[in-house]
């Protein structure tokens, strides 16, 4: 392992928490080792009045991340595994990823309020699924980072909205003054793929050595739920869902709800061939 190794990462508060995490946990493998950060505003950061929903959020959040690692600037980028792409650019890879912290949503909503009327989010899957939940509820976008949407929701912009539960944990967030904290189930709110895991992404020589430190647990899951929405065409704000654990893929879709498949990943193939005969499967293609 090399004498320093550069971080690239978002500038919000989350992103430099998760950059930390990675720099210690690396750190703890490699004490000999240096680590330093290269804060970038993402193109993501920079739009606050855009909807991801209708702008399109492929790469918002990861492009400027993407191109300091090809000018050799960085080694390593540090994402939300959600906030990826599932193709990446040409020369880089994911290394792998941090060991998993809850994978769940989190339904937060003004203490006053009983059945929502209004829920505040631009994440078309959430809603999908919290329509279910809340049949009766208008929607309206929410951007920001953490903190302001939780400031927004307590001063009455929206009933509420839904978090992901490693976001709060990581930031110390187990509650605020007027609001209530409710963590959902996956059967109730299927996770984004990669949803509470932290990925490392990097240029191809820098991979063989990051790899062997990196949790071999989650990267088995998270690539199975990336290959879920590869093979549906979708990005990082595709209305469907996917979470993987035990052997089981745990799904959303418009055309089937909720859905928990047995997948193996070991036959002919692996993880792609395996997902790509789910979704045929169940008729998703």
């Amino acid at each position: 392992m090399k004498a320093k190794v550069i971080l690239a990462t978002r500038r919000s508060a989350l992103a430099l928490t998760q950059t930390r995490l990675v720099a210690e946990y690396l750190g703890g493998r490699w004490p000999e080792c240096a680590f330093d950060t290269l804060e970038l505003i993402t193109t993501g950061d920079r739009q606050q009045a855009w909807s991801l929903e209708t702008k399109g959020g492929k790469g918002l959040f990861t492009g400027e991340l993407e191109e300091a690692l090809l000018r050799g600037e960085a080694d390593a980028a540090v994402h939300s595994s959600k906030d990826l792409p599932t193709t990446l650019p040409d020369g880089l890879v994911l290394a792998g990823f941090l060991p998993r912290e809850r994978p769940n949503d989190v339904l937060v909503l003004r203490e006053d309020c009983g059945t929502p009327k209004t829920l505040a989010t631009g994440s078309p899957r959430r809603r999908a699924q919290a329509a279910l939940l809340f049949p009766g509820a208008e929607w309206t976008e929410i951007r920001g980072n953490v903190e302001t949407r939780l400031r927004k929701i307590a001063e009455g912009q929206a009933d509420g909205t839904i978090l992901a539960a490693a976001g709060l944990r990581r930031l110390g967030i187990g509650g605020r003054p007027g609001l209530r904290f409710r963590e959902l189930k996956v059967s109730e709110m299927v996770p984004a793929p990669g949803q509470g895991a932290i990925a490392l992404e990097c240029r191809k020589e820098f991979a063989d050595e990051l790899a062997p430190a990196l949790d071999a647990e989650t990267g088995l899951a998270v690539r199975a739920e990336r290959a879920f929405l590869h093979a549906l065409g979708g990005g990082c704000h595709a209305a469907f869902a996917a979470h993987y654990r035990d052997g089981y893929l745990e799904i959303f879709h418009e055309r089937t709800g909720y859905r928990k498949e047995a997948l193996s990943l070991e036959g002919p193939g692996g993880t792609e061939a395996a997902v790509r005969e789910l979704v045929t499967r169940l008729g998703l293609t």
